[in-house]
């Protein structure tokens, strides 16, 4: 059991830690500088950082394995559908 607890420490320590919160607090850390100096482009910064770090999380968020094997499925479906297209173009071609 204590093992299992050192894990749970480790990962909140580790997500604490992780580049998605060392880039939020930068950006964090640039926005309230650029607020207290007035330094309109660290405030441009500060943002366009936060934004980023918001839209890095989402984007690990989303189930990247389901979504290729959706597209690869997509592809295969097309793939098939242009193949009796052109055997429907070929056989009526043929035909006088």
């Amino acid at each position: 059991m204590d093992s299992n607890k050192g894990k749970q420490e480790m990962s909140l320590i580790g997500r604490l830690f992780s580049m998605e919160a060392l880039i939020l607090v930068m950006g964090i850390a640039s926005l309230v500088s650029g607020l207290v100096s007035g330094n309109t482009m660290q405030i441009f910064w500060g943002v366009s950082i936060i934004c980023g770090a918001v839209a890095l999380h989402f984007v690990r968020k989303k189930d990247w394995k389901k979504h290729w094997e959706e597209q690869e499925q997509l592809r295969d479906m097309h793939q098939l559908k242009e193949k009796e297209k052109k055997e429907r173009e070929r056989d009526e071609a043929g035909k006088p």
